[in-house]
């Protein structure tokens, strides 16, 4: 059932719709200091404080829609936040509360995969808190990831303009095809080659976006979003708010593997809706886009250009027809796991 029981009404399962969040969560933030200088929005990753000679950025992330591979999503999920301002994540704060049923080995496995995720992206676990809770039914996992961000490099998205480039990495719909064919895997046997569903498995391995947020920065990205819940068209309406501009994006230049589209097919669901850690999105100039283009593929990193920044509307060109992009509803991954 994909819905739960709220005090006066019915909300979905999911990343809160983002009239809510503003309404009932960011409008009822009062108190500001003067050390931030990016704060809780809607369409900001991170938090960045200024501290002196360096910029303290700080993400929060929990896992919730996967019941495998949590210790590995839940490093990488933060430090994709950290990463997508051009941050350097440093040190990682982590909390797992876990149903009476949990067995030690399972906590055993979520910290090991943890370990070595921070380790290959040389960030170490500083704290946390694990508890076996009554109040949940399932693992849940989050993180806090602190990061660390030279001034220069801090750029305001006020210097977006109407004309710079909107690009993605990788491919549209990473993370959903791996959490999907891990925990639905004897669904998918039947119709679906065990060759693909391995490789559809694999791409756990490639939700980090930390090397080409750290690279996107330094070659003069003027703004980045890991495309997380609600997929790349959730991310597009996000980002558009955040600049406070249009964008307009063209179908056919997102990039899929046969694994996702497969996989989607077969389940009757959207991959451009469908979480996708693993893809940055990257607004450039014009001047500055085939230099962050070539760091990229030539660090082994796959980029597509896929849109501009336009100057109002939120809007998808599929073969010749313009529609709009609207707000994000609940990911595609919850009609299905």
């Amino acid at each position: 059932m994909n819905i739960l029981e709220g005090a006066d009404k019915v909300m979905e399962i999911g990343k809160l719709p983002n009239d809510l969040l503003e309404s009932i969560v960011l409008s009822n933030i009062k108190y500001r200091r003067d050390e931030v200088i990016t704060r809780a929005g809607v369409g900001e990753d991170c938090a960045v404080l200024d501290l002196g000679d360096d910029l303290c950025v700080l993400s929060t992330d929990p896992i919730t829609g996967a019941s495998k591979n949590l210790g590995k999503l839940a490093v990488h999920i933060s430090c994709n936040d950290v990463a997508s301002n051009g941050a350097e994540p440093i040190g990682l704060l982590m909390t797992i509360l876990a149903p009476e049923s949990t067995k030690k080995e399972d906590i055993e496995l979520i910290m090991k995969e943890a370990s070595s995720v921070a380790e290959k992206l040389n960030v170490e676990i500083i704290g946390g808190h694990t508890e076996i809770s009554s109040a949940v039914n399932k693992i849940v996992v989050s993180t806090t990831v602190i990061g660390r961000q030279a001034r220069e490099r801090f750029v305001s998205k006020n210097s977006i303009k109407i004309g710079d480039k909107v690009l993605l990495t990788k491919y549209a719909g990473l993370e959903g095809t791996a959490i999907i064919a891990h925990d639905l895997e004897d669904k998918l046997k039947d119709k679906l080659s065990s060759e693909m569903i391995n490789r559809a498995k694999g791409y756990i391995e490639m939700i980090s976006v930390v090397k080409e947020g750290i690279l996107a920065s330094k070659k003069g990205a003027l703004y980045m979003h890991d495309v997380t819940e609600g997929g790349v068209l959730g991310a597009i309406w996000e980002v558009a708010n955040a600049i406070s501009k249009g964008i307009k994006i063209f179908k056919e230049e997102i990039p899929l593997t046969n694994e996702t589209k497969s996989i989607c097919e077969l389940l009757n669901i959207d991959p451009l809706k469908l979480i996708s850690s693993g893809s940055m999105l990257i607004i450039s100039s014009e001047e500055k886009t085939d230099e962050i283009i070539s760091e990229l593929i030539n660090n082994g990193i796959n980029v597509s250009l896929i849109g501009e920044v336009i100057e109002e509307g939120i809007l998808i060109e599929d073969k010749g027809s313009v529609k709009e992009i609207l707000p994000p509803g609940s990911d595609e991954l919850y009609k299905v796991v």
